[in-house]
């Protein structure tokens, strides 16, 4: 008689079944993703479209571009900002030089905030527990999370690649362009899965990567401004203008990022194993037994949360000044002979002097900007709702409206903040360089100001959609793109004023250089109270989760 001996399955994530449910994940997470994803192809897309129809309309000849090419070149903040230009004379080489380094950058950003909402945010609300108590294998949430990135720069590599060639692009230059930001996508990815495994929060493991893109940003622009070139040999973002897009292709660098994907996701792989579900490798330290005084009140707590995204936006907007004003008074020789490049932007700035006109065009974007980082701020008002934080904080004495205006006036004070210092920076800068330090420095810091109440108006509607509906408070973001289109694109297109008149950042005063006229932007003020007023009121009404 034979006897058969039962051994017990062995259980998820020991044995070979550690990628068990990968496939699964990865369709949840595609699903979770179907609106963030479009809309990152869709913005770099658009970015890399309107840049290359930007230089094949603006000059008319190899001669106009290489003259052009040659002002980028011997300015330095424009090389610290963008690198330098490889091919001066081809519309594709400018714009790879144009939307190289920040195509890069962009969709590194992007494979960040994937790889982290798909894995140590998951592990911080608990809905990663829930999951692993499946069939689901030990590795299987860091593979769909690197697959849902890495598909999602696939993407955007093939699609930027395709509109280049369809605006006559040599395709080779434009397969380069697109597979560069796939390896930067693939690294960053990297980065952040490791950052994931080192963080308890995900907040922190962001901010762990965004310093490593930053450092890199900052490593690849010291290469491209000074004398060792070798620099931009330790940047990924370096690595992408080291490929060379539509100028001489160097197709053997795209092995630098894709081995330093391997390595980073074999050691995060690694890291995922030595640690417990929810725990990280850096244990948070313990904190006091009772809050300082400092900490005890709402406003208190939403500078807590909000302090350090805010220093790393004032960080960025102090650097992009310091080039703008840096680049601005060289403005007219860089735009030359070519009265197309002139009209535009003169258009899109609403000045005669070209000087003053990308001044307030640059004003503009920053005031974009800063609109981004208003958003980003209302928004962590809906994130602490649905992650349940804020239900303990309104057991309290605390109030609902009390709450939430501490978390606006951070975030209003914020935008305050992030607009001045890139006044100050522009205006000092475009001062010591124009050699009128007193007079530039209080015009362009009055110009940063006067963006302001339009910022707050694109505050006060994500607020609305806060208090009224929720679950499409992410509408902000559509909001921002509409602003950023009508905006950017809409002088170009020749849009009709109704439709210009859409944005509140079009009845903003064209300034420096324009009449400055104070009725819009008490105007403005007016409406973003109102908006606001609403949604709180809303919010006050409406059931909690």
């Amino acid at each position: 008689m034979t006897t058969a001996t039962l051994r017990p399955a062995a259980p998820a994530g020991v044995r070979g079944d550690r990628l068990a449910g990968t496939g699964l994940l990865l369709k949840m997470g595609l699903r979770r993703d179907r609106i963030m994803v479009p809309a990152w192809i869709y913005a770099l897309t658009a970015l890399v479209a309107s840049t290359v129809y930007s230089f094949d309309n603006t000059y008319d000849s190899p001669a106009a571009l290489a003259k052009f090419a040659r002002g980028i070149n011997d300015n330095p903040s424009a090389k610290a900002m963008y690198g330098p230009v490889l091919n001066d004379h081809t519309v594709g080489g400018l714009s790879a030089w144009r939307v190289g380094a920040t195509g890069a950058a962009l969709t590194s950003i992007m494979c960040v905030l994937l790889v982290v909402r798909h894995t140590r945010a998951e592990e911080e609300t608990g809905r990663l527990e829930l999951v692993g108590s499946a069939v689901v294998g030990r590795r299987a949430p860091l593979t769909a999370a690197l697959l849902v990135a890495g598909t999602a720069a696939a993407a955007i590599a093939a699609v930027t690649a395709a509109v280049m060639i369809a605006f006559g692009v040599p395709a080779a230059g434009a397969a380069a362009y697109g597979l560069s930001l796939l390896g930067a996508g693939l690294v960053f990815s990297g980065v952040a899965a490791v950052t994931a495994q080192l963080a308890e929060t995900s907040r922190l493991a962001n901010g762990l990567a965004f310093a490593v893109l930053g450092t890199a940003f900052l490593v690849r622009g010291l290469a491209d401004v000074g004398s060792a070139r070798w620099l931009s040999w330790l940047s990924p973002i370096g690595w992408a203008q080291r490929v060379r897009p539509c100028a001489d292709e160097q197709w053997a660098v795209l092995l630098l990022p894709l081995a330093a994907f391997v390595v980073l996701a074999a050691a995060a792989y690694a890291l995922t194993e030595r640690r417990d579900l929810g725990a990280g490798i850096l244990a948070p330290s313990l904190g006091p037994d009772r809050a300082a005084p400092s900490l005890r009140s709402p406003l208190a707590l939403s500078w807590r949360l909000q302090r350090g995204a805010l220093t790393g936006w004032a960080a960025g907007f102090l650097v992009y000044g310091l080039a703008i004003g840096g680049v601005a008074d060289g403005v007219g020789d860089l735009v030359g002979d070519s009265d197309s490049t002139a009209k535009s932007i003169r258009e899109m700035g609403g000045q005669q002097d070209i000087t003053d006109a990308f001044l307030a065009t640059a004003m503009g974007l920053m005031a974009l900007l800063a609109a981004t980082y208003a958003v980003q701020g209302v928004l962590r008002m809906r994130a602490e709702e649905a992650e349940q934080r804020l239900e303990p904080v309104l057991a309290t004495a605390v109030g609902r409206v009390r709450w939430a205006l501490a978390q606006l006036a951070v975030t209003v004070a914020g935008t305050a903040v992030l607009l001045t210092l890139a006044g100050v920076a522009i205006g000092f800068v475009h001062g010591l360089r124009s050699d009128d330090l007193g007079g530039q420095f209080l015009r362009l810091l009055g110009a940063g100001l006067a963006q302001l109440p339009s910022v707050w108006v694109v505050a006060a509607v994500t607020v609305l959609l806060f208090g009224l509906l929720p679950r499409l408070t992410q509408a902000g973001w559509g909001v921002l793109a509409v602003c950023l289109l009508l905006g950017q694109v809409g002088p170009l297109l020749d849009l009709p004023q109704a439709v210009l008149d859409v944005s509140p950042f079009t009845h903003t005063p064209k300034v420096p250089g324009g009449t400055f006229s104070a009725l819009p932007l008490v105007a403005l003020t007016a409406v973003a109270l109102a908006v606001a007023a609403a949604g709180l009121a809303a919010f006050r009404r409406r059931d909690i989760g």
